[in-house]
């Protein structure tokens, strides 16, 4: 069975938290990679409550340094320093989180240390590719450097068994160099690998936290197959929304219909909702159906 791409959403809340949400983080998890999204106050604590291991983790991606969204990772170091984290832990954010970070090792009294690389992302790039899946990230509004990041699985090349078939070739070392995209030569005639293989699509997943409604966001999540985005405030507040610098519920559910995703997942939700989360979810659905709202611990695999 191939690799799965699961999100735990570890807090699902605005900038205060509640009793039941915590601040906003979420862990994708692929093939090995442990990636973090944020990391609000308590998310230490908030992979206990969800059965994982932090020591896993294998980069953080830090949208902004408000503190809602960065409180957490002083104790989360220190919970991997105390556990023997034996990895070099990569961090990328915007503009300053060299400069942020320094500072968070002037205040804070580490017991233990391990090897971290710091990586500012403040141009919109893939700024991590391997084999296997690249990042990217593109500016968003929020009144201080902040970044949005996609995921995307590279799609895997695929030997079309009729067309494999028709064409005579065994199996063995030839079919690997076709999957490789080389052409081959058997029994003196030629075979081009496009002709013989298909590729499978991308697989999308992206998030968008704290942002003002822009024109750079539609282009950027087009296609994803989830789009994890932030609905602080319901569509009759639009003003305070721009004020603020976030979207509304509204706006959310525009973005994902503008830009054909699959799937919509509903997070940061301000705390003057807790008890109207019906009401949040359905404004969304009335404009694209395939809205989910999270709570803290909900997992989405794609």
């Amino acid at each position: 069975m191939p690799n799965k791409i699961k999100l735990t959403f570890l807090g699902t809340s605005g900038a205060v938290p509640t009793a039941k949400r915590n601040h906003s983080s979420t862990l994708l998890t692929y093939a090995g990679e442990n990636i973090l999204v944020d990391c609000g106050e308590g998310t230490q604590r908030q992979f206990r409550k969800a059965r994982l291991n932090p020591c896993k983790v294998t980069k953080i991606l830090i949208t902004h340094w408000h503190g809602d969204h960065v409180l957490g990772i002083p104790g989360l170091l220190q919970t991997l320093a105390l556990n023997e984290y034996n990895k070099e832990l990569k961090i990328y954010g915007p503009k300053g989180t060299k400069t942020f970070i320094e500072n968070m090792f002037k205040t804070f009294v580490f017991v233990k240390k391990f090897p971290i690389k710091i990586f500012e992302v403040d141009k919109p790039r893939i700024f991590f590719e391997n084999s296997d899946f690249y990042l990217s990230s593109q500016k968003m509004m929020h009144g201080v450097p902040c970044n949005s990041y996609c995921f995307v699985k590279k799609g895997e090349i695929k030997i079309d068994k009729i067309k494999l078939r028709k064409s005579g070739l065994p199996e063995g070392p030839i079919l690997q160099k076709i999957k490789q995209g080389k052409n081959v030569v058997y029994e003196n005639k030629k075979f081009k690998a496009k002709d013989l293989t298909f590729k499978e699509n991308d697989i999308k997943v992206c998030f968008v936290l704290d942002t003002r409604m822009n024109d750079l966001i539609v282009p950027f999540v087009k296609n994803s197959d989830v789009l994890v985005c932030e609905s602080t405030f319901e569509g009759n507040k639009q003003d305070l929304a721009k004020e603020y610098f976030h979207l509304t519920v509204s706006q959310a559910a525009e973005i994902a219909k503008k830009a054909k995703v699959k799937k919509l997942v509903l997070t940061h939700i301000s705390q003057r909702y807790e008890n109207k989360l019906e009401d949040v979810l359905k404004e969304a659905t009335k404009i694209f159906k395939n809205a989910f709202l999270v709570n803290d611990g909900y997992i989405v695999e794609v």
